[in-house]
C-alpha cells in the first residue's frame, strides 16, 4: 500500500469538514511542547513499533513530524504493517505554520 501526501491546506480542509482521521505527531516531546496541532496522537518515531496497538489499521491516519522526513519514514512502516490508510503532512508543522496557521512556532 502506498503512502499518500496530504498538503497542509488540505489537512485543514479535512479538520474543517470533520472528516474522521488520526492525526498521529511522531517528534519528540519537546518539539510537541514547542509547537503543535491540536488533537494530534504523539507517539515518538522510536516508539511506534511498541505502540502499534494504540492505532486503529483500519482508520486514515496522517502522520506527521518536523519537515516531513520522520513521518515519511513512520507512514512507510504503518503501510508495511497492514495499516490500510496511511498519508504524510507533506511539510509537516514547519509546512502547517507557513501554509496554514502562522501562529505556530517555527524552530
Amino acid at each position: 500500500m502506498a503512502v499518500t501526501q496530504v498538503a497542509p491546506a488540505e489537512l485543514k480542509g479535512m479538520m474543517d469538514a470533520n472528516q474522521p482521521f488520526c492525526l498521529l505527531d511522531v517528534r519528540e516531546a519537546h518539539e510537541v511542547a514547542t509547537a503543535a496541532i491540536p488533537g494530534a496522537v504523539h507517539i515518538p518515531l522510536a516508539e511506534i513499533a511498541g505502540r502499534l496497538k494504540e492505532l486503529d489499521a483500519h482508520s486514515h491516519i496522517i502522520v506527521m513530524c518536523h519537515a516531513g522526513g520522520r513521518s515519511q519514514m513512520a507512514a512507510e512502516f504503518l503501510a508495511s504493517r497492514g495499516f490500510g490508510h496511511v498519508s504524510n503532512l507533506r511539510g509537516g508543522i514547519l509546512g502547517w505554520s507557513r501554509d496554514v496557521d502562522p501562529s505556530v512556532p517555527i524552530y
